[in-house]
């Protein structure tokens, strides 16, 4: 039940933003389209812990700021080593292994490190995570693991 009024709420809030007009009319369809997008998804059978995982709302926006501010200073790193040329790149492609235990959590993490400027997920199989990076030491600090300690953290909260 949780599930269907986050979804609920997600979806007429995305509705609300989306929409520039607040008449009666728009208002009235918008609460029917949600509705009705309810009804779909309970008809078939999508709403779950995986699809509306209200359990990371807690600790979701932590995470966002920590991504957020990785994303910035990996972007700085890539425009650096663009300036300076080819000669400072070190193109590598690294297995990883992911410690998390659910499939949210490992798609979590590999999301995460696409996310990254200068460093791509390349295939995720079970618990190995094939990496493409722009330079050798984005892998190093991937396999430190501090990204994979806090998708831990952040799947953790849900188990």
């Amino acid at each position: 039940m949780k599930h269907t009024i986050s979804l609920s709420l997600t979806l007429g809030a995305f509705w609300l933003l989306n929409s520039d007009h607040n008449t009666p009319l728009i208002l009235s369809l918008g609460v029917v389209s949600v509705a009705f997008v309810i009804y779909l998804t309970h008809r078939m059978d999508v709403v779950d812990h995986e699809s509306q995982p209200v359990h990371l709302t807690a600790k979701l926006p932590g995470y966002y700021v920590w991504l957020g501010k990785e994303i910035i200073l990996a972007n700085i790193s890539v425009v650096k080593h663009v300036w300076l040329g080819n000669q400072t790149i070190s193109p590598t492609l690294a297995t990883l292994v992911a410690s998390q235990e659910t499939d949210m959590g490992r798609v979590i993490y590999a999301t995460s490190i696409t996310l990254t400027p200068g460093t791509v997920a390349v295939d995720l199989a079970g618990d190995q995570i094939i990496v493409h990076a722009l330079l050798r030491e984005n892998i190093e600090a991937l396999e430190a693991g501090e990204m994979d300690r806090r998708v831990k953290l952040l799947e953790d909260s849900c188990l």
